[in-house]
């Protein structure tokens, strides 16, 4: 059913995981806003994050991450600068765009959240996950939000109560010669 609605108990972690690691995709929660979330090999459900959220496509989704491992398995590696702010802030709210040996640039950011930590851990270490509103509309800090705004074209909604942030993340930046460049000011200042 659509817009299943589940609550974020630790025994529900490897559900969820099976439906996101076989191309569902569903709203999760984060320690900033809530999150529409999809398997990475999934182009189809890649697509329908695009879809649910009527987000330009042009507009690229960033990825969470369990560890800094995990980034470095998809293919980027923190260095310097963007090495710094990662220590620094991760896990926590900021996302950080990075460039790897090939050129193209992902966003990654650890959330502070150990549910969500695990969730991804259990789906390989990285998910896409965009914020789970309507683009341009207000983000969604608790599930019956999510559920209002897109939920129900959604495959689940996972329900852990208020989002502890309520903010969404600071996006940064960060290019080879350590500039630092802030896309979006969200719920932390790093400058």
């Amino acid at each position: 059913m659509k817009g299943e609605t589940i609550k974020a108990a630790s025994e529900a972690i490897g559900g969820i995981a099976e439906m996101l690691n076989l191309g569902k995709v569903g709203v999760i929660p984060t320690d900033t806003v809530y999150g529409l979330a999809a398997h990475p090999r999934h182009a189809q459900s890649v697509e329908r994050l695009y879809s649910i959220k009527m987000r330009s496509e042009k507009k690229p989704i960033a990825l969470l991450a369990s560890s800094i491992a995990a980034i470095e398995s998809f293919g980027f590696a923190l260095n310097g600068k963007a090495k710094e702010l990662a220590q620094r802030f991760w896990p926590g709210a900021l996302t950080l765009i990075i460039e790897n040996s090939k050129g193209e640039t992902e966003g990654f950011r650890i959330p502070n959240h150990d549910w969500t930590l695990r969730l991804i851990e259990k789906c390989g270490g990285v998910l896409r996950v965009t914020s789970a509103n309507i683009s341009g509309g207000k983000d969604a800090t608790n599930a019956d939000e999510a559920l209002a705004q897109i939920g129900l074209e959604a495959d689940f909604v996972v329900d852990d109560g208020p989002s502890k942030g309520g903010i969404a993340s600071t996006v940064a930046k960060v290019s080879h010669s350590g500039e630092i460049t802030i896309l979006r000011q969200g719920a932390i200042s790093i400058l």
